[in-house]
């Protein structure tokens, strides 16, 4: 006589402990292309820094943010500035922020008909990056956006930034057209169905630390140096094969976060880009000045410096310019293959092939 198989399980299950419950996902950054992103470098850079102590800590220059979170994850205080507003919305919502999320309800708000929006997008842009429905569709989300505040704002404007980037190849705006553009599913999905997805990405990035994290849009020289044990120095590359000029390949993103509102909109360039912010990291010529004068403003703090081969200056003369300040530099590297940009414009030339050098002066 076969066994009664279902009474079996019933028997074992009986004696079995209660089923662990599922610990919830680990807080994750979402996967970023952003120029000079050192995402693919974390590894490497918390390797070394990870010898270091300590308890407040500034990412200067914060770019993706990977690295302040990254640093957020260590349960350090995270201070994390960029002059682009661009940075600053998404590092606020990943970084700064310990809790909020933007729920269902809100996410159904932001995609409801807004008979107040304007079609500014539509108008200046036509069909020089996106299909007419996806401007009408960030027009109207702006219209919704602006009616947030806080931490779901900033949360809400990374999601759209994150959007938008994802509907562009290389996720830059310095082309118009569809050069580059291929069968993968990022550039087939609709605005709406890439905003949805984003903000769950960066719902699921938001995690509290048990620190009061903070986040700055500011010249990297207004800020007080004061109270940072150490200070994370990741400065736009200047390299003698490429500008590093932030603004010209994400200005429509960066012009978003505000409706375009206080920038200048440049209508005689075929992107229509607005004029690139000032900042002394521009020009190879006060490259060295620029980074004593930086070295000066935090010279009561452990630097941690993330510079390239490729860029102005070389390693000898950064070495020199931080034992002005501090006595000992550390100097570590690796091999990285930039994606995109910063150092050639050349995709797969040898001018991406690097080494990332990390400074570490004490």
């Amino acid at each position: 006589m076969m066994p009664d198989i279902e009474y079996q399980q019933r028997a074992v299950q009986a004696v079995l402990p209660f089923p662990t419950p599922k610990a919830p996902p680990k807080p994750s950054f979402p996967e970023t292309k952003y120029m000079g992103s050192k995402q693919a470098l974390l590894p490497f850079i918390l390797k070394h820094v990870s010898t270091l102590r300590f308890d407040r800590v500034l990412d200067a220059f914060s770019g993706s943010g990977c690295v302040a979170y990254a640093l957020k994850q260590r349960r350090a205080e995270v201070h994390a500035n960029d002059f682009l507003k661009l940075a600053f919305h998404i590092a606020r919502a990943t970084v700064e922020n310990n809790s909020t999320l933007l729920t269902d309800a809100d996410v159904n708000r932001l995609l409801t008909k807004n008979p107040s929006a304007s079609d500014f997008i539509q108008a200046t842009f036509g069909s020089r990056y996106f299909s007419a429905e996806d401007n009408q569709f960030l027009d109207n989300l702006w219209a919704n956006i602006r009616e947030l505040s806080g931490m779901k704002r900033s949360l809400a404007l990374a999601a759209a930034c994150r959007a938008a980037m994802k509907k562009r190849p290389r996720g830059i705006f310095t082309f118009t057209g569809r050069k580059g553009w291929d069968k993968r599913k990022d550039l087939r999905l609709t605005m709406k169905e890439q905003f949805r997805v984003a903000v769950a990405q960066f719902n699921a990035a938001v995690f509290s630390n048990m620190r009061k994290n903070k986040t700055y849009c500011e010249d990297v020289f207004d800020l007080d140096p004061k109270g940072y044990s150490l200070v994370y120095i990741d400065t736009p590359y200047i390299s003698p094969f490429s500008d590093c000029d932030y603004t010209r390949r994400y200005h429509f993103v960066e012009g978003l976060c505000t409706y375009w509102r206080d920038v200048e909109i440049q209508s005689t360039t075929s992107t229509r880009k607005i004029r690139s912010y000032q900042t002394e990291f521009r020009a190879k010529a006060g490259a060295i000045a620029a980074f004593r004068r930086l070295f000066e403003h935090f010279r009561n703090s452990t630097l941690v410096v993330s510079y390239s081969s490729n860029g102005i200056p070389s390693e000898d003369e950064m070495v020199k310019l931080l034992k002005e300040y501090k006595r000992k530099v550390e100097v570590h590297k690796t091999s990285h293959k930039y994606s995109h940009g910063n150092h050639n414009h050349k995709i797969g030339d040898n001018n991406n092939s690097v080494l990332e050098y990390l400074y570490v002066a004490t």
